[in-house]
C-alpha cells in the first residue's frame, strides 16, 4: 500500500472543509459588479473591522491585491522601497514595474529577518531630489515575511519603520498575506499590526483555508479606486458570495493558526536533531539549508513528503490539513532512509 503524501509545499494547498463547503452552497448572492453581492459586502466589512481600516475589497489573489495598491500609490517611474526577497519583488512576475510602473529598490534585512533597519529606510529615502532624480514615494513592508521563514515583525519595529517612512513623505503598503499568523504569534489583534499603513493586503486562502481570495484594504477613497482597478485587471466577480462565504468561515480559523506554528516548531526541532540546518520558525514556515537542494527534494519526494525550493533552501510550510501525527510520520520516513 502506497503511503499517503504529506504535502508541506505551502499552506495554499489546504482544502475547504465540509462546514466551509456548506456555507458556500447556502450563500446569499447577487451580481457583485452591478449591485455589490451581499455576502461579499459582509466579508469586506468584517475584514475592514479586523484590520482597523475604513474599507476593504475582495480580490482573487494576493498578487492582485498588492498590484492594485502599488498602481494607486505609484506614478510611472516612482521609486519604491521593499525588503530583499519580499513577495512584491520576487514572486509577482515583476508586476510592480511592468504594470504599476514603479522602480523597485531592495533593502537589506538590517533590522532582523525580513525587515530593514529604520536607519536604512531613512538613508534610502534621502533628501530632496533634482527634477531628473528618482522620487521615492512608497515603502512596502511584509508581515510575516515569507522568504525569511515566516518571520514576524514586532509591533515596535513596525511602528519605527512606519514613522521613518511618514517622516520622509512616503506612503506605506503592508503585504500582510499572513498577518493572521503574525497576530497569533504576537498575541495582538490584526488591527494593531496595520497602524500607520495606508493600505494592506491580507490572504484568506493560505492558513485560513479558503479555496480562493484575498483582501486589499485602506481608506474608503482608496477602495473606491481599487474597485475600478480590479475591474480593469479582470478581477470583478458576479455571484461572488459563494467565494465570500468561504472567506467568512475562514476568518473563524484565525486562532487555530497557533497549532500550525506548533507543528512548524516540532518539524524544525526534529529536522535539526537529524542533522538538518534549519531556522527556528516564528510561525508556520521552516527553511532548511542543505548541501544539495535537488537531492534533498528528491529524497523527500521519495518518501512521500512534498516541499519546495526557496532561495536555494528547502521550504516546508505547516497548515491545517497536516496533523501533528503527520509531522511525526515525516521523521519516521526519514529515519527509515
Amino acid at each position: 500500500m502506497t503511503a499517503a503524501i504529506i504535502d508541506l509545499r505551502s499552506d495554499t494547498v489546504t482544502r475547504p472543509d465540509e462546514r466551509m463547503r456548506a456555507a458556500m452552497a447556502a450563500a446569499e448572492v447577487g451580481d457583485d459588479v452591478l449591485d455589490h453581492d451581499p455576502t461579499m459586502a459582509k466579508l469586506e466589512e468584517t475584514v475592514a473591522g479586523l484590520l482597523g481600516v475604513e474599507s476593504a475589497l475582495w480580490v482573487p489573489s494576493g498578487s492582485m491585491g498588492n498590484l492594485i495598491a502599488l498602481m494607486l500609490h505609484l506614478k510611472r517611474g516612482d521609486r519604491f522601497l521593499a525588503t530583499k526577497g519580499s513577495h512584491v519583488l520576487a514572486h509577482e512576475q515583476g508586476g510592480a514595474a511592468w504594470l504599476a510602473g514603479g522602480m523597485p529598490e531592495a533593502l537589506p534585512w538590517g533590522g532582523g529577518p525580513g525587515r530593514p533597519a529604520p536607519e536604512t529606510v531613512r538613508h534610502a529615502i534621502g533628501g530632496p531630489q533634482p527634477y531628473f532624480g528618482l522620487y521615492t514615494t512608497l515603502l512596502c513592508l511584509e508581515n510575516t515575511h515569507n522568504a525569511a521563514s515566516g518571520a514576524v515583525t514586532p509591533l515596535d519595529e513596525h511602528t519605527a519603520l512606519v514613522t521613518v517612512a511618514k517622516q520622509g513623505g512616503l506612503a506605506v503598503h503592508l503585504d500582510g498575506a499572513r498577518i493572521w499568523n503574525a497576530s497569533v504569534a504576537l498575541g495582538l489583534p490584526p488591527s494593531a499590526l496595520t497602524v500607520g499603513a495606508d493600505t494592506v493586503q491580507v490572504c484568506l486562502s493560505k492558513g485560513l483555508g479558503a479555496p480562493v481570495g484575498s483582501m486589499v484594504a485602506g481608506s474608503a477613497a482608496f477602495v473606491a479606486e481599487a474597485r475600478r482597478v480590479r475591474k480593469m485587471l479582470g478581477g470583478g466577480v458576479r455571484q461572488g458570495g459563494v467565494l465570500a462565504a468561504a472567506g467568512l468561515v475562514a476568518l473563524e480559523n484565525i486562532d487555530s493558526l497557533a497549532e500550525d506554528h506548533t507543528k512548524a516548531t516540532a518539524l524544525a526541532d526534529g529536522l535539526r536533531e537529524r542533522g538538518w540546518d534549519v531556522t527556528r520558525p516564528d510561525t508556520n514556515i521552516v527553511l532548511a539549508t542543505v548541501p544539495d537542494l535537488e537531492q534533498a527534494l528528491s529524497q523527500l519526494q521519495g518518501v512521500g513528503v512534498l516541499a519546495v525550493p526557496m532561495d536555494g533552501r528547502v521550504r516546508f510550510v505547516t497548515h491545517r490539513d497536516v496533523a501533528a501525527d503527520d509531522i511525526t510520520e515525516v521523521f519516521r520516513r526519514l529515519d527509515k532512509e
